[in-house]
């Protein structure tokens, strides 16, 4: 669980980093307790220059959903016909994205395993993905140093301050 000490504010990121490219469009959700109240945030960055911020909160949620909720805004914001690259530091939205939600769709939205968690916003993310193909889905690590991705991170965690 984060403390309230633990929180950097936007203003804190930006003194504290400068690594990670500085291009892009960075997503993030957070959520704790998980489950419980969450939120999520994006920045869209060129060459260090932010050209927007959102962010959003839900009372109970989980960090997954929070997740895939960061990556649905900023699909829907971007344009389409226009390459970008968004990054994601969660690995489960990724490789949804990126690997499964082509199969489960082939299957009927059906998991060899059970049932798909979260699959509103999955189908919802996939559809936007499908009609926006030149945008690129990337992963980057969590927590290293990257400016905007710790950016993102504080703008999905500002639901936790006063």
């Amino acid at each position: 669980m984060y403390s309230l000490a633990d929180l950097q504010t936007t203003d804190e990121v930006l003194a504290r980093y400068s690594g990670g490219p500085d291009t892009g469009i960075f997503t993030d959700g957070s959520c704790d307790p998980n489950p419980g109240p969450g939120g999520w945030g994006f920045v869209w960055v060129k060459k260090g220059e932010i050209i927007q911020e959102h962010s959003g909160k839900a009372p109970d949620t989980t960090n997954n959903r929070m997740e895939l909720q960061a990556l649905i805004e900023a699909y829907k914001l971007l344009p389409e016909n226009e390459p970008h690259t968004v990054y994601s530091d969660s690995q489960l939205a990724v490789n949804t994205i990126n690997q499964w939600a082509s199969g489960w769709e082939k299957r009927g939205w059906k998991r060899k395993t059970g049932p798909i968690k979260n699959l509103e916003l999955v189908q919802e993310l996939w559809a936007l993905s499908k009609q926006k193909p030149e945008i690129e889905l990337k992963w980057i690590k969590a927590h290293d140093g990257s400016l905007w991705n710790e950016y993102a991170d504080a703008l999905a965690s500002s639901y936790m301050r006063p």
